[in-house]
């Protein structure tokens, strides 16, 4: 069999919703920038009895396997770009893929015929291997929900490597998710089916982020994690993700998360949620001022003063302990209240100058938010 230039040295056909899927799923691992042109490929490897493919920027690396029928085994790698813009416009139907002895690639189906140029897949980085000896379960649903209840607050420079990512850590069958960016610490604590051998691991969270868009979010749906030295791996449906991990011990929160109160109350969580947007509105872009909390016996007063006006609101609260008069950032407020799903919060405070607490009972989920110095804020 040849095609117009040279042997065909494999041939394949997949449904176009099929390799939709599959490009979908590999080219969140495919760089924006790199200097490694072989990077900004995908690798299709038809060179078993199974269809995979696999993207890799050195950091994440993403292998999923894709329904087809093999005519022919072979391996080549194709500009992600190119490729996916092809395949997602493509008419609904089957598609045939075949690539010859240098590198030439035909994406065939109905009447469209692209020619491209590929690449050796010799020359691909594989994902590196990893023993899958330790490992946890959760459903897919979970592993979906707590990152995006604490991805958040990690901070977006590089200035700390370590605040960039996200801690796993297991004991028993407890597994915390921690996230904070110097401002704000987020947890959460979920329980586990089984018990297993205690881990603590700190993972990118450009990683956790772009495993989340994959995940199904469905609660029947598996996800195995298995724990290396260097890597994590996450294995569900037919797709396997390897993350590098971020060295060095992460920061030890223990401390920061004090029991003692001042004042405590409890607030309609939707109530304030809403309060605070409206606040917001008078705050222009990259402005930094804050939203003043006067919290009294049965009520709460939110205010805000800035450029482009003032607001102010009262709110009916249950309230434990001292008077307080403190100020936030009020995005802060709004990611940590936006991923609480409970009708009702319970919110802690010492002082104005010390961090408050939004918890449940259970400890399931911990927010700690730092204050902000209002002085210059109430003229």
């Amino acid at each position: 069999m040849n095609t117009a230039k040279g042997v065909v040295h494999m041939k394949l056909i997949c449904s176009k919703s099929n390799l939709q899927k599959g490009v979908n799923i590999v080219s969140k691992a495919v760089p924006s920038k790199t200097t490694m042109s072989i990077l900004e490929c995908i690798l299709i490897d038809a060179s078993a009895n199974e269809i995979k493919f696999t993207a890799n920027d050195m950091e994440l690396g993403i292998e999923t396997k894709i329904e087809g029928e093999i005519l022919q085994k072979g391996i080549i790698a194709v500009d992600a770009k190119v490729f996916s813009e092809i395949v997602r416009k493509l008419p609904d139907n089957d598609v045939t893929i075949e690539s010859s002895s240098n590198y030439q690639i035909s994406i065939t189906c109905e009447k469209a015929h692209f020619a491209i140029s590929g690449k050796s897949g010799e020359d691909f980085s594989r994902l590196p291997y990893v023993e899958k000896t330790d490992f946890i379960c959760l459903s897919q649903y979970t592993l979906k929900e707590v990152i995006r209840q604490t991805i958040f607050s990690i901070a977006d420079n590089d200035n700390n490597k370590l605040m960039t990512g996200e801690l796993f850590e297991i004991h028993d069958n407890e597994f915390k998710v921690v996230s904070l960016d110097g401002h704000r610490i987020s947890i959460r604590n979920i329980e586990l089916k089984d018990s297993y051998p205690d881990k603590k691991v700190v993972i990118p969270g450009k990683s956790l982020q772009e495993i989340s868009k994959i995940l199904s979010g469905e609660t029947e749906d598996e996800v195995h994690i298995f724990f290396t030295g260097n890597h994590i791996v996450f294995e569900f449906d037919t797709t396997t993700i390897v993350s590098r991990l971020i060295e060095g011990e992460y920061f030890k929160i223990n401390q920061m998360l004090s029991s003692d109160y001042e004042t405590k109350f409890v607030i309609n969580k939707r109530e304030l949620l809403s309060c605070i947007d409206r606040a917001t509105l008078l705050v222009k872009e990259g402005d930094k001022k804050p939203i003043i909390f006067t919290i009294r016996d049965g009520n709460m007063e939110i205010r805000i003063n800035s450029q482009l006006g003032s607001m102010k609101e009262e709110i009916d609260i249950e309230k434990e302990g001292k008077d307080i008069i403190i100020g936030f950032n009020p995005k802060f407020l709004i990611d940590a209240l936006r991923v609480i799903d409970d009708e009702n919060v319970t919110i802690y405070m010492v002082n104005p100058k010390a961090p408050c607490f939004i918890r449940d009972e259970e400890q399931k989920y911990i927010y700690l938010i730092l204050p902000v110095n209002f002085n210059s804020a109430v003229n």
